[in-house]
C-alpha cells in the first residue's frame, strides 16, 4: 500500500470525514479523551487526524495541540472543522506519521482509527514512542480484527474492496503487542463493538457499483467467526453489522 494511495482516497473523500457520525460522534472519541487525562501544561501530538476530531476534543485542555497528516485535504477539512468548533491552539502540520519530524517533546500522542492504514505498523509505534517524553502517554485507538486466522483474513479483505488505501487490521493482542515491543508500558487495553450503517460505510469511499455487490456478498456469506465478528443485520437500505476498535493506553518509562 502506497503513501500515494491514501492521500488519493482520503483527499478524495475528506469532508466524509469531517460528517461521518461514526467518526465526529463515536463512543471511542469519549473513551479517548477519559483515557488521555489531558493536562493544561502539556503539549500533545495527534496523528493522522481525519476530519480532525481527535485533536479537537483534546486541545481544550492542553497547552498546544499540533495535529499531523500526510494529505492536505484531509488537514484543510480538519482545520474548518476546528474553526466551526472555535477551538483554538491546535497546528495542523503535512507529513508522515511514521516519520515524525519531531524530537521527544509531547506529554500526549494519540491516534484514532487510522493506524491500519499504515504499512509497517510497528515502526510507526517506534516512532511514536522516540517523540514521547519520559513518563509521555499514548492512547491508540484502531480497528482491529478478529482472533481466528482465517476470519482475520476475510475481513480484512472485505475493508480492503471498500478502500483500497487499507492496509491491516491486527486482534487487539498483537497490536498492544506491537505497543510493549516499541517500549511502552501498556496499563490499559479495552475492545469496543462499532455499529455500522453498511451503505453509508461504502459511500464514504464512494465505493462503485460491481464493488458494493461484492461487499454485499461477502457480508451476508460470510461465516463461523468472520460471521459473529461481522453480525450483519437488517436488509437493504437498513442493513448494519459490526467493526471492532482497540483502545490502548501505555507510558513511556522515565
Amino acid at each position: 500500500m502506497s503513501q500515494e494511495l491514501v492521500q488519493k482516497q482520503f483527499g478524495a473523500n475528506a469532508e466524509a470525514y469531517v460528517s461521518s457520525q461514526v467518526h465526529a460522534q463515536g463512543h471511542s472519541l469519549a473513551r479517548m479523551a477519559e483515557l488521555a487525562d489531558a493536562q493544561p501544561h502539556w503539549l500533545a501530538l495527534d496523528v493522522a487526524p481525519g476530519g480532525g476530531h481527535s485533536a479537537l476534543v483534546i486541545a481544550p485542555h492542553v497547552r498546544r495541540m499540533v495535529s499531523i497528516d500526510i494529505t492536505f485535504p484531509m488537514l484543510q477539512a480538519a482545520r474548518r472543522n476546528g474553526e466551526k468548533q472555535g477551538v483554538a491552539l491546535v497546528g495542523w502540520v503535512q507529513g508522515r506519521g511514521e516519520m515524525l519530524p519531531f524530537p521527544s517533546v509531547f506529554d500526549l500522542l494519540t491516534c484514532r482509527v487510522a493506524l491500519h492504514h499504515f504499512p509497517d505498523q510497528p515502526a510507526a509505534i517506534r516512532d511514536w514512542a522516540r517523540v514521547l517524553k519520559p513518563g509521555g502517554r499514548l492512547v491508540l485507538v484502531d480497528n482491529i480484527g478478529p482472533d481466528e486466522p482465517d476470519a482475520v483474513r476475510y475481513v480484512n479483505q472485505f475493508e480492503t474492496i471498500r478502500d483500497p488505501s487499507h492496509g491491516w487490521m491486527y486482534p487487539l493482542a498483537e497490536l498492544a503487542g506491537f505497543v510493549a515491543q516499541a517500549g511502552l508500558v501498556v496499563e490499559h487495553v479495552e475492545q469496543l463493538v462499532k455499529p455500522m450503517q453498511f451503505f453509508p460505510w461504502m459511500a464514504r469511499m464512494q465505493v462503485n457499483a460491481e464493488d458494493r455487490a461484492r461487499l454485499t456478498d461477502m457480508l451476508w456469506q460470510s461465516e463461523g467467526p468472520a460471521r459473529d465478528f461481522l453480525n450483519p443485520q437488517g436488509q437493504g437500505e437498513e442493513t448494519t453489522f459490526s467493526l471492532r476498535e482497540g483502545v490502548i493506553r501505555a507510558r513511556k518509562p522515565d
